[in-house]
């Protein structure tokens, strides 16, 4: 299934220009077809991608999956011991292995090393195993007919039939229910934005072309600003008398001063000319990783704390890193804790979201900021210690 957000596409509302009769969403579906026929006509779509579209489907079973979405409910050692798995390690290397010299071209011509690019193939679809079964045509006409998210949805449907037009995907093409298609699941203007031809037959074919796949995939990922050279994530060792306050995702600071403090590479060395935030995504006492600026491409390929930390982490893995010391964290809190949690810091003022018993990054700060007022160790890990001081 796909994990992409859609954080980046918000920007992608000004593909094309909506005449003014054109309805954004809702209303009788056949006159909302025939405007945004009108729209993607005008938007330069030729007479395949027109006759495609005429063809389209509203499908119920995307509104459902898109109002009851699989939320990262789960720590991040339940959802990495599960996500990186002995297949996807077995696996990665021997496509690492088996495409080397692409993936030399990849980092070659966009500066991404082919562990990283693994990682996504890895997680987003088992290396092209599992790429989603909705028709892509039918899936995004329903979400931009839908009035929950349209903006999002409809440059995507007008990229589709401009994909349609070119050749490179085939109208009954299927992928993720939200439109994400390939191996790498990546939405349709993306494709258009930033497909290559990996093997040269004049097509973009990112559902059956490996070459495809992985070049595709490094432009993508340099386009989120990747900076060629340089790690993304490292797991380290800490001292007991940190100051805990400076921790977390949103300080960043040199890393020759995290070494000051104590903070020791596990292995390797420190990269002490770059800046990094100390992330702990099980408190003080568990994991702890140094997260230099690459990292925050992931958090543009998904919002999502455990999913950046499990890819981050992944892609470590096929450079040789050792699988994660998960030390010894203080228990956590169950979804229904999770849950109270999130209410008792709403009503304290706190801007958590949707209260879901998601450990997300709004209920982290939020955690964050009454460890603080209390006086606890400030590392952003609920706990009972916690929810029965709030």
């Amino acid at each position: 299934m796909p994990f992409r957000t859609f954080a980046a596409a918000v920007t992608l509302t000004g593909l094309v220009a909506l005449p003014a009769h054109a309805e954004q969403c809702g209303g009788e579906l056949g006159q909302w077809m025939a405007g945004l026929r009108a729209e993607a006509q005008a938007a330069g779509v030729g007479a395949k991608g027109l006759a495609a579209f005429d063809s389209a489907r509203y499908d119920k079973r995307v509104i459902g999956r898109d109002r009851a979405q699989g939320v990262f409910a789960q720590s991040f050692d339940e959802f990495s011991s599960r996500m990186v798995s002995g297949y996807r390690l077995k696996h990665g290397a021997a496509n690492l292995q088996k495409y080397a010299s692409t993936f030399a071209r990849a980092e070659r011509e966009y500066g991404v090393p082919g562990a990283v690019i693994t990682a996504f193939w890895a997680l987003e679809t088992d290396f092209g195993a599992v790429q989603g079964d909705f028709d892509t045509l039918d899936a995004l006409t329903t979400l931009a007919y839908d009035c929950r998210r349209p903006h999002l949805f409809r440059p995507q449907l007008i990229a589709l039939l401009k994909l349609f037009d070119r050749g490179d995907i085939p109208v009954n093409v299927q992928g993720a229910w939200a439109g994400e298609i390939g191996q790498v699941q990546i939405l349709p203007s993306d494709i258009l934005e930033h497909g290559i031809d990996g093997d040269g037959d004049g097509h973009v074919d990112l559902r059956g072309s490996k070459p495809d796949v992985i070049m595709t995939a490094a432009r993508f990922i340099k386009h989120l600003g990747w900076r060629a050279g340089e790690p993304w994530l490292q797991e380290v060792r800490l001292t007991r008398d940190l100051p805990w306050d400076q921790t977390g995702r949103t300080t960043r600071l040199p890393v020759a001063q995290w070494a000051a403090w104590g903070v020791q590479p596990r292995t390797g060395e420190l990269v002490t000319n770059l800046e990094a935030s100390l992330l702990l995504p099980m408190g003080k006492d568990g994991p702890a990783f140094l997260a230099y600026p690459n990292y925050n491409v992931y958090l543009e390929w998904n919002q999502s704390f455990v999913y950046t930390m499990t890819a981050a982490y992944l892609a470590t893995r096929f450079t040789g890193a050792p699988k994660v010391d998960l030390r010894n964290p203080s228990p956590g809190l169950s979804i229904n804790e999770m849950k109270a949690l999130q209410e008792k810091l709403d009503a304290r003022g706190h801007d958590v979201g949707k209260i879901d018993g998601v450990l997300g990054i709004g209920t982290r700060e939020a955690v964050r900021a009454e460890q603080k007022r209390l006086g606890m160790p400030v590392d952003g890990w609920p706990t009972s210690a916690l929810l029965n001081a709030l």
